[in-house]
């Protein structure tokens, strides 16, 4: 993989010849093109993408090289968004949860307790609820690939007590993301949720202004939270994904057939990481255990029950509208 240093690229944006097209000698890619995200470089995500990129190039003759920029080195998720909306990066994978700042419906997979297993999260992203989402990122302007990347289902640590059901909820205070689903949530349980930048949570949960907190396994390990924390309860609570997204002028200036290839090798890329991050996430519980932190799995059905009575669907529902609604609830049965 090609590496610009910061001189080599600002000496290449003197010869841009349109968005995302470089002037190359002959030997060189005709569409040199960059694909950014916010993950580190070891993630699945990025070994894959590499894997892909690689693929990409082959399959067309060296025509189409992209490369990879990991770990947010081109800016914040909010800077990536515009960039890649103007043309100065050509992909980027994002969160729904986010996305839904340009596109509202792309938040929807995210609704609390609302997929009960992988099984639903596939059945309905791959389906029927996916094509209506990335319907919704077309109209805003963005290419979008066929397959969704997986960020995994979210659990809730604590320094008190294990989460058994929704009643150890409540009055519980819980660091969640600046967002308003996330606050939604937890209040409609009766918590006391504060919005806590995710650089500020260690030390939030070490001085107690929270005495708790909601992330995947791999945010919980890296971050070291179990440090700081005694229980992990397998609430599954939330799923989210990350869309590949790609500059529309970038898109179109692609032959048809490069197009077929990078869509191919994104899309199978998306799959294969699928299953890395399911292997990851088994193999991280037993390492969290190994470092003290207590493990349990409620069941889910009376926490969506809590939430119904709560009017918590109902509002989102209302928000959402309800053709969106209908068909997320092919894949997760009724949930208003």
């Amino acid at each position: 993989m090609v590496r610009l240093d910061r001189r080599s690229l600002l000496g290449a944006s003197a010869v841009l010849a349109a968005p995302g097209l470089l002037a190359h000698p002959a030997h060189a890619a005709e569409f040199t093109y960059k694909y950014a995200n916010n993950l580190p470089d070891a993630h699945p995500m990025n070994v894959r993408a590499k894997e892909a990129a690689a693929r990409i190039k082959e399959e067309t003759g060296g025509k189409v090289e992209i490369q990879i920029f990991p770990n947010n080195q081109l800016g914040s998720d909010t800077d990536m968004l515009s960039q890649v909306r103007s043309g100065a990066i050509e992909f980027f994978t994002l969160s729904g949860l986010i996305l839904a700042t340009l596109v509202p419906p792309a938040s929807i997979n995210g609704l609390g307790f609302a997929f009960p297993d992988y099984d639903a999260v596939w059945r309905a992203m791959d389906g029927p609820l996916g094509a209506h989402i990335r319907a919704q990122i077309g109209k805003a302007g963005l290419v979008v690939m066929d397959k969704i990347w997986d960020n995994g289902f979210r659990q809730i640590t604590t320094s008190t007590k294990p989460i058994a059901s929704p009643e150890d909820l409540r009055g519980f205070k819980i660091r969640v993301p600046v967002s308003p689903l996330w606050t939604s949530l937890f209040q409609a349980f009766g918590a006391a949720p504060t919005s806590i930048n995710f650089s500020e949570v260690y030390s939030a949960l070490q001085t107690r202004v929270v005495d708790g907190q909601e992330n995947p396994l791999a945010i919980i390990s890296t971050a070291k939270l179990y440090e700081v924390q005694k229980y992990c309860s397998l609430t599954n609570h939330m799923w989210d994904g990350f869309w590949m997204l790609g500059n529309r002028r970038s898109w179109v200036a692609l032959p048809k057939d490069a197009q077929e290839a990078v869509a191919k090798n994104w899309n199978a890329a998306a799959v294969a990481e699928r299953a890395d991050v399911a292997k990851l996430n088994a193999g991280l519980k037993a390492e969290l255990e190994k470092q003290g932190l207590a493990f349990n799995q409620p069941e889910t059905g009376p926490f969506r029950e809590a939430l119904k009575k709560a009017g918590f669907y109902a509002q989102w529902k209302q928000r959402y509208g309800d053709e969106a609604w209908a068909i997320l609830e092919q894949s997760t049965g009724a949930l208003t």
